[in-house]
């Protein structure tokens, strides 16, 4: 039986305390006022006029409209006194009289012109302060969203590394695999973060569009469905009351397959030898589960990643999300693992389990960068308005997390994993673990950042303390539900064939 150790479970809870001071800090100072944010506006424009040389650049959008408005008035007065002047010197040759009317209409010419200038250079002034006011206050709504995105962002990452987890746990059972059980009960143990994980991401969902001021998904803001005829025509799916009902089921089945297949895990290690009806018992549900997987996982993809961006989407995107969460879920048990057996326990476990477990996380990296060329490729080629709006947006505003995204992901594992030989090194696996952890954990970010905070992102305080904070809970929560059974699946009836696996 393995312990957890009182060193882990206080650096979990450390990392937890760090979490939670980092989050309270990034929604203390989310709250700008409008005219902290105008400051803060004009501030960012000054840099950038001195930072390309031009002086004028320095000033506010509103002076820059006013001067130009006033130069043209004074351009339009010394055009009317040269008419005027011209006005004068005909009048000498002609009689008195009609010089004194011209000269009177030419007065009451120049007064009007004069008057309408005015009223023009006060309408295009009101009309400009307007527009700033509203850009004011649309990147004040994405200042207070940065929070509520980087505690999302933390919390589907290590939510999807427990279900994906729980999906590759399901197709061992299907496929009856003989060199994997030695590895149940780790991933039984990575499985446990689940169903707190999944709950507190509804959560934040939810919250965000009823207690906070839809920082995340502007389908449940009814001012924007209002205005906005294509999330109408959705509105059918993207309501509230139907993305908790979609997502307690998720949670639910979800739930349900994973308690019984623990259930009869350990039925199975108790009961007598040769009795495999837990184990049968088990291979049916990983049957039936893995078809309601494919479906909801897809379905939550849509709901909890996709919808951010109502107005786009994409066919493969349920693929897309599943290939990072499969990664990343192989590269946490291969961690865990290595892990306990570095502490002396699952002494069976050899290189060669190690060496298979490295070759799915650069099996499914491969898989990941495929789907992500596939979907960038046939948006960009079709070049379809609003659909490559997506790429769009994070390419011209996200384009070191975009692209370096792609070289953490397929680049570096392609490099790291491609010799069979460093698959049985372990640190050179942990290396290439930690970056494809990194590398998706951006993959994440960049589906959800653009359509919430913008160009405002930045990884600072919020982000770093939200992934501490399900960092610390996910290894609390693992490390305790690994305590709570043998580390060894002894009865299983491939078992056997696990413990002499070689490759």
């Amino acid at each position: 039986m393995y312990t957890i150790s009182n060193r882990l479970k206080t650096f979990s809870i450390i990392l937890i305390v760090l979490g939670v001071l980092g989050v309270a800090y990034g929604f203390m100072t989310s709250h700008k006022s409008l005219d902290e944010v105008k400051t803060m506006l004009e501030e960012e424009h000054s840099a950038h006029g001195a930072g390309h040389g031009d002086a004028s650049e320095s000033h506010s959008v509103t002076s820059v409209e006013f001067k130009e408005s006033a130069h043209d008035v004074e351009e339009a007065h010394n055009a009317l006194d040269t008419i005027h002047e011209a006005g004068e010197e005909v009048a000498i040759h002609t009689d008195t009289l009609s010089a004194t009317n011209e000269e009177h209409a030419s007065t009451d010419a120049h007064t009007t012109l004069t008057e309408e200038h005015a009223t023009t250079d006060h309408g295009n002034v009101e009309h400009v302060e307007a527009d700033h006011d509203e850009h004011a206050k649309h990147v004040q709504h994405q200042l207070a969203n940065r929070p509520w995105a980087a505690l999302y962002v933390a919390a589907f990452f290590f939510m999807m590394i427990a279900l994906g987890a729980l999906a590759f746990y399901a197709i061992q059972f299907a496929a009856q695999a003989g060199w994997s059980p030695l590895l149940f009960r780790v991933m039984e143990g990575v499985t446990a973060y689940l169903l707190p994980g999944a709950l507190i991401v509804l959560a934040i969902a939810v919250a965000s569009g009823t207690i906070g001021h839809y920082n995340l998904f502007i389908w449940m803001d009814p001012d924007v469905v209002a205005h906005d005829k294509l999330i109408q025509g959705k509105s059918g799916w993207l309501n509230i009351t139907g993305f908790v009902i979609r997502g307690l089921i998720f949670i639910g089945g979800w739930y349900l397959y994973r308690h019984f297949a623990r259930k009869f895990s350990i039925a199975q290690d108790n009961a007598e030898e040769g009795d495999n009806r837990n184990f049968k018992k088990s291979f049916r549900i990983a049957a039936g589960f893995l078809v309601f997987f494919i479906y909801t996982e897809s379905m939550m993809s849509w709901d909890w990643i996709m919808s951010v961006d109502p107005h786009w989407f994409s066919t493969l995107f349920g693929w897309y999300v599943f290939a990072g969460m499969a990664v990343c879920a192989v590269t946490v048990i291969a961690m865990t693992t290595m892990y306990l057996k570095g502490k002396g326990l699952l002494p069976q476990v050899n290189d060669s389990h190690i060496h298979d477990l490295a070759k799915f996380m650069f099996g499914f990296s491969i898989f990941w960068t495929y789907l992500w060329f596939s979907q960038f490729m046939l948006i960009w080629y079709s070049n379809i308005p609003e659909e490559v709006t997506y790429f769009i947006t994070r390419i011209n505003d996200y384009k070191l997390p975009f692209f370096g995204m792609l070289v953490l992901n397929f680049i570096f594992p392609l490099l790291i994993l491609m010799n069979s030989d460093y698959k049985r090194i372990n640190w050179f696996v942990i290396m290439a673990g930690i970056i494809i952890l990194f590398g998706h954990y951006i993959d994440i970010f960049n589906m959800i950042m653009p359509a919430t905070v913008g160009d405002r992102w930045f990884i600072g305080i919020p982000e770093i303390g939200s992934i501490l904070l399900f960092g610390g809970l996910f290894l609390l929560v693992v490390f305790t539900a690994l305590t709570k059974a043998p580390l060894v699946a002894k009865r299983n009836p491939f078992i056997h064939e696990s413990e002499h696996f070689h490759y």
